[in-house]
């Protein structure tokens, strides 16, 4: 009787110790990514109908994601859709991409290490954060990264290195710069922050500078949490040169926005030339970096962290008064 007493006595204690371990341990075993991008392969070059069973029950999700949205082949009910699906890889374009991506992602682990961390260094931050599920796909060079309820996509089709020539035959230079292994973890990071809070497009608050701050901070939170030092190499991808080309002109790249009345605009033209991937000429002739105007707003946010040393990560986050901090900044 006694024994029995103390051992009910002990599992109680344990209990509570395990409990409050928990409520104070804000870490996760680690990113295990799944390849759904092999089961893709054999599900559909292969003809393997257990890997098409296995996208079906066991990633039926993901799967959905792929064929609906990625895709856009249907609604993944349709009693023909596996037969589709089989016909829409059997191209042998994408056959020859498949393989390509297979061999040169043989291992993930380094994606996955680094993948942890950042997810370590943002949930130190919110403890409340899900972390997805991670899993790669082939997305026929649709979609690189792909966000749906608890699960993150990241399209390997979609990095294969901007000299693969594939890619030549589609894409800009200024395009494939970004579609790169070096890039995965930053884009990773860059949608799933846009997915967890994003911009509101409400009445007054669509303006340049309003899109410029929102994208600015998301940047510079990436940057944080995979540890770079705020220049935009990490969440931008940026050379030594741009960020030097950039830290030489960002007073006149304000002066220009304010000369030309763009801070108030909602022009989706002028908006996209500083938002987009694409360069533009500006000074002298000379070929500005991508994403220019995501860097402006990274910088500023910048500064007013270092004007809010109290301010956390999960605050910035949750903040959508863009005017009332450029208002500090001015």
């Amino acid at each position: 009787m006694y024994r029995l007493i103390f051992i009910l006595l002990s599992i109680i204690v344990f209990s509570a110790c395990r409990s409050d371990k928990q409520k104070d341990d804000f870490s996760f075993s680690g990113i295990k990514i799944a390849r759904y991008d092999r089961l893709q392969y054999e599900a559909t070059v292969q003809n393997s109908f257990f890997s098409l069973q296995r996208m079906n029950t066991e990633f039926s999700q993901e799967t959905r994601l792929l064929i609906e949205e990625v895709l856009d082949l249907g609604s993944v009910d349709m009693v023909d859709m596996n037969d589709r699906l089989c016909a829409y890889f059997s191209d042998s374009i994408l056959v020859h991409l498949m393989e390509d991506v297979g061999e040169k992602f043989k291992d993930v682990s380094n994606l996955e290490q680094h993948l942890t961390r950042g997810f370590s260094n943002l949930k130190k931050e919110i403890h409340e954060l899900p972390v997805p599920q991670i899993y790669t796909q082939i997305s026929a060079l649709n979609q690189s990264v792909v966000v749906g309820d608890s699960i993150l996509g990241i399209s390997l089709d979609k990095y294969m290195g901007s000299d693969y020539p594939l890619y030549k035959k589609y894409y800009y230079a200024n395009q494939r710069r970004s579609m790169s292994p070096e890039y995965i973890v930053p884009d990773c990071f860059t949608f799933y922050l846009l997915g967890q809070y994003p911009f509101l497009w409400q009445e007054g608050h669509r303006s340049l500078m309003d899109i410029l701050l929102y994208r600015g901070k998301i940047a510079w939170v990436v940057e944080t949490i995979l540890e770079g030092n705020g220049s935009g190499k990490t969440a931008l991808g940026y050379s030594k040169e741009e960020i030097k080309w950039c830290e030489q002109h960002e007073k006149e790249l304000w002066e220009e926005i304010r000369q030309n009345h763009y801070m108030r605009t909602t022009d989706p033209m002028i908006i996209r030339s500083y938002v987009s991937s694409n360069t533009r000429l500006l000074f002298n002739g000379e070929k500005t970096p991508p994403f220019l105007g995501i860097w402006l707003g990274m910088k500023a946010v910048e500064r007013y962290m270092k004007k809010h040393p109290e301010m956390t990560l999960k605050s910035l986050l949750e903040c959508t008064d863009y005017s009332g901090m450029i208002k500090e900044l001015n």
